[in-house]
C-alpha cells in the first residue's frame, strides 16, 4: 500500500493512453469490431466507480460496502426523470450527482460515527435499504428494472455508439484528473493523514469527521455520475446495480487493482471485466477460473496490480562513508 502522501502520474504514459482511447472507435470501426467500443465504454465507467471508491476506501481509510448504493441511485434518478420527460443530461446527470452527494452525506453523516466493522455493516445496511426500497417502486419496473427510450438529449447523436464513447472518455478523464488534484490537494493530504493516524489529526485541531464526511460525499456524487453514464450506456437501469454483491465487485476492483495507488481503480476495472469477457466466452464456469485468477494476483501482489512495478524495481542501496 502506498505510504507517500503525494501520488504522481507519468505524463507520457498518462498521453499515450489517451491517445490510443482517441483512435480507439476509429481503429475498431475500420477492423469492424464495433462491438468493443461499447465495451471500452464499459471499461471506462466501471474505472470511474472504482476509482470514486478508491477515494474513500485507499486514500480515506472508510472500507463501505455500500457504494452501489450512489452508482444504482445515479442511474435510477437518469431513468425516472426520463420516464416523466427529462431527456436532457445537462439535467439529469447534475441532478444524478447531486443525489449521490447528499444521499453520501445523510449515509455518511451516520456511518462514520462508527468504526471498523461497525461502518461496513451500516454502509450495507443502507445499500440494501436502498436496493429493497427500488425493487418495491412498481411503477418504476420493480424487480425487472426500468427501461429507457432513448438515451440522454447531449447535442449529439447518442444512438452512435462512437458519439457516445467519446462523451465517456472526455467525462472519465475530467474526473479522474480531478480526482488526481484532489488526493495530491491539501484536502487530499489531511484526508491520508487521517487515515494514517486519526487520533493524532484530531489531537493537532483538524474537524476529522467532517473531512471524512466531504471525502465520502465527493466519492458518491462521482459514482452516481458513473451510475447515470452507465444507465445510457445499457439502456436499462436495474435494482441490482445497487446490491451488496455490486458493492462487493467494486471493491474487489480496487483490491485487484491496487489500494491507495491512483491507478488501482482503473487497473482493476479493465483486468477484471477484461477477465470475465474473455472466460464468459469459453466457459459458463467462469467465475470459478476468474475466483482462481484474483485469488493468486493477490497471494502474488498483496499490494494490487498497481504494485507491480515497484515489486521488481531494483533498490539503491545507500553509499558506504569512505574512510
Amino acid at each position: 500500500m502506498q505510504s507517500s502522501l503525494h501520488h504522481s502520474i507519468s505524463r507520457k504514459s498518462s498521453t499515450g493512453i489517451l491517445l490510443l482511447l482517441l483512435a480507439f472507435p476509429l481503429l475498431a470501426t475500420y477492423f469492424a469490431q464495433e462491438f468493443y467500443i461499447g465495451l471500452l465504454s464499459r471499461l471506462m465507467i466501471f474505472a470511474l466507480v472504482a476509482s470514486s471508491l478508491n477515494l474513500i476506501l485507499g486514500f480515506g481509510g472508510m472500507i463501505s460496502l455500500g457504494h452501489a448504493a450512489f452508482f444504482g441511485s445515479g442511474a435510477y434518478v437518469v431513468g425516472i426523470l426520463m420516464q416523466h420527460g427529462v431527456t436532457s443530461a445537462w439535467i439529469s446527470w447534475p441532478a444524478a450527482m447531486l443525489t449521490g452527494f447528499v444521499l453520501a452525506l445523510a449515509i455518511g453523516s451516520v456511518s462514520l460515527r462508527t468504526r471498523g466493522v461497525y461502518f461496513i455493516m451500516i454502509t450495507l445496511a443502507f445499500a440494501q435499504m436502498l436496493y429493497f426500497l427500488f425493487v418495491s417502486l412498481k411503477n418504476y419496473g420493480g424487480d425487472d428494472g426500468l427501461s429507457l427510450a432513448q438515451r440522454s438529449v447531449t447535442g449529439l447523436d447518442m444512438s452512435n455508439d462512437s458519439n457516445f464513447y467519446y462523451l465517456v472518455l472526455v467525462i472519465c478523464t475530467i474526473f479522474l484528473f480531478v480526482l488526481y488534484r484532489l488526493i495530491n490537494s491539501h484536502f487530499g493530504r489531511v484526508i491520508q493523514a487521517i487515515k494514517e493516524n486519526e487520533t493524532r489529526m484530531e489531537a493537532i485541531g483538524y474537524p476529522v469527521f467532517r473531512y471524512k464526511l466531504l471525502c465520502f460525499a465527493i466519492a458518491g456524487s462521482i459514482a452516481s455520475l458513473a451510475g447515470a453514464l452507465l444507465a445510457n450506456q445499457n439502456m436499462l437501469v436495474s435494482p441490482n446495480l445497487l446490491h451488496w454483491t455490486q458493492s462487493g465487485s467494486l471493491m474487489v476492483m480496487v483490491i485487484l487493482g491496487g489500494v491507495g495507488y491512483l491507478s488501482g481503480g482503473i487497473l482493476g476495472a479493465v483486468v477484471m471485466l477484461m477477465l470475465e469477457e474473455i472466460l464468459s466466452g469459453y466457459t459458463i464456469h467462469w467465475q470459478l477460473y476468474l475466483g482462481i485468477i484474483l485469488l493468486l494476483v493477490v497471494m502474488l501482489l498483496p499490494n494490487g496490480l498497481a504494485s507491480l512495478p515497484q515489486k521488481f524495481m531494483p533498490i539503491k542501496k545507500p553509499q558506504e562513508d569512505q574512510a
